[in-house]
């Protein structure tokens, strides 16, 4: 994912052609604009990595806890998905991993004496600050994040295991259901997942005007790459066909899929509440989308509270410009509203 100087990339070019990994399209490499802009495109792949992970282990941990396969079920399973839409380098390890006998003991396997702790080198924490730079909401990466952060409170996790309780009665629902909806389930939110990382890319690229071309991300992505995946090669056509899509989620084919498969997706995430099963990406993956997809929020109620306690102002839905209300009789008028929202208006929110 190479950026710096456009004349040094140009002499670096053919040795990067053939060193990098080669799908049909050509080699998984290209020109991602100046100083910065490399490396600032690797470290949302890896944040996007963190929330892809997090999606596979919340669906392992369903099918291991509610629907109760065994590890070789579980393996079959990840490898039937990695035959069709969600074909990935990380589901196919997935497999691989769940059916691997222990090395140490010759009993059982390994994934079943690996301590629950994930470690992080930082690129996740770095992608979820750089979302909050650049006002874009990643929720599916952030719920990765911290997922790892809870994780590694094992300790602390262990005695509270012994206070708090979870729910007593489970749904009964058929397991065939359940796994069919979880690959639906799957894939939507690893779709919001990208979308939300294209976001991050695309609002830095503007500010710092790299003019990353973010269908070539998406090409390079496809091999060589954790995070390479047959949905790239509908990501790469989506925004090959409109490099100004402002979201994955409204590309006619991922809108189409989304809505087709949402009902999977909100049952799956009701299971997991009902059940007591923690499904931090899942849900907040569905959170974004319907969160994206309504007209109107009540944030109108959240920008009211500012004006109130803080006289924030706020605007109109019939008229323009800034407005102020005097709530009470203990609040005074606050002067001029231009002054009063100058910072605000000059920031991304």
């Amino acid at each position: 994912m190479p950026g710096g100087k456009k004349k040094a990339y140009d002499l670096m070019e053919p040795i990067l052609l053939k060193c990098a990994a080669q799908v049909e399209d050509g080699a998984c490499t290209g020109y991602l604009g100046p100083i910065g802009a490399g490396n600032y495109v690797k470290m949302v792949h890896n944040g996007i990595e963190y929330g892809d992970m997090q999606l596979i282990a919340e669906v392992y941990d369903v099918l291991r806890g509610i629907v109760g396969m065994t590890n070789v079920e579980m393996s079959r399973q990840f490898t039937r998905w990695n035959d069709g839409d969600l074909s990935s380098y990380l589901i196919e390890i997935t497999a691989k991993i769940l059916a691997k006998d222990d090395d140490v003991t010759g009993t059982g396997y390994v994934v079943d004496y690996i301590l629950d702790k994930t470690g992080t080198k930082g690129t996740g924490r770095w992608t979820v600050q750089e979302a909050a730079e650049q006002s874009v909401a990643a929720p599916t990466i952030a719920a990765s994040l911290d997922s790892r952060y809870i994780s590694g409170r094992k300790g602390e996790r262990v005695e509270a295991a012994k206070i708090l309780q979870g729910p007593t009665e489970v749904p009964n629902v058929s397991k065939p259901q359940i796994v069919e909806d979880l690959g639906a389930a799957l894939y939507c939110a690893k779709v919001c997942s990208y979308a939300q990382g294209m976001g991050i890319i695309k609002a830095a690229s503007e500010e710092k005007d790299w003019d990353v071309d973010l269908s070539q991300c998406a090409k390079m992505w496809k091999g060589g790459c954790i995070i390479r995946a047959k949905l790239l090669d509908k990501i790469q056509a989506a925004l090959a066909n409109d490099s100004n899509l402002v979201n994955l989620m409204v590309d006619p084919g991922f809108a189409k899929e989304l809505n087709a498969r949402q009902m999977s997706w909100r049952r799956i995430v009701t299971l997991c509440v009902a059940s007591g099963v923690p499904c931090p990406a899942l849900s907040a993956s569905l959170n974004y989308f319907d969160s994206y997809r309504r007209e109107n929020l009540p944030a109108n109620l959240t920008q009211a509270q500012r004006d109130f306690f803080g006289g924030h102002t706020y605007e109109r839905i019939d008229m323009k410009g800034p407005h102020h209300c005097v709530w009470t009789k203990k609040h005074k008028a606050i002067g001029d509203l231009n002054e009063r929202s100058a910072g605000e208006q000059s920031s991304r929110l």
